[in-house]
């Protein structure tokens, strides 16, 4: 059996202790306690296939301030840009969409920072993360975007991500 570590199974505990909370909405000290005891279980349990190896790493100031920028700032303006932008073609007919599949290059290397391009790629009205895929070291997202303005890797890349994958590096790696 694999030796998990301290840190990821506390972080375990308090996301499954938080999650029993906002399940049971119930301050009892029967509820909390029974909460307790069925978190500490899961934590000892499942923290190894949950949590990085790097369990506090959000716990940083300055990569805590980064994701907070990131989420609040940088991802809000995207989404608020794409948001207008599909309300724009819907409302004024917009005959000449362009839909189709690009693939494009990304530099994030850590899973998380991936995921998170991929969902922010995804949440963002227009796209759709279809597949991520790794070929000579390089990783490609074939995504599904609403109009295929540049087909070209690089390009396309750059008009999807804009600055997401920018600030995700700085906060996942």
């Amino acid at each position: 059996m694999q030796k998990t570590r301290f840190p990821a199974v506390v972080t375990t505990f308090i996301v499954s202790y938080a999650f029993w909370i906002l399940l049971t909405w119930s301050f009892s000290a029967q509820e909390l306690a029974a909460g307790a005891v069925v978190s500490l279980v899961v934590a000892l349990f499942s923290a190894r296939f949950f949590i990085h190896e790097r369990a506090f790493w959000l716990f940083s100031p300055l990569k805590f301030a980064y994701a907070v920028i990131f989420w609040l700032g940088v991802f809000m303006v995207e989404l608020v840009k794409a948001n207008v932008d599909m309300a724009k073609r819907c409302f004024t007919g917009c005959k000449n969409i362009n839909p189709g599949i690009v693939k494009i290059p990304v530099d994030i290397k850590s899973d998380y920072g991936q995921a998170a391009l991929a969902n922010a790629i995804t949440l963002t009205p227009g796209t759709i993360t279809m597949e991520i895929t790794e070929e000579a070291g390089q990783t490609y997202y074939y995504v599904h975007w609403i109009d295929v303005a540049k087909p070209s890797g690089k390009e396309a890349g750059d008009a999807i991500k804009g600055t997401l994958e920018k600030w995700l590096r700085r906060v996942w790696e």
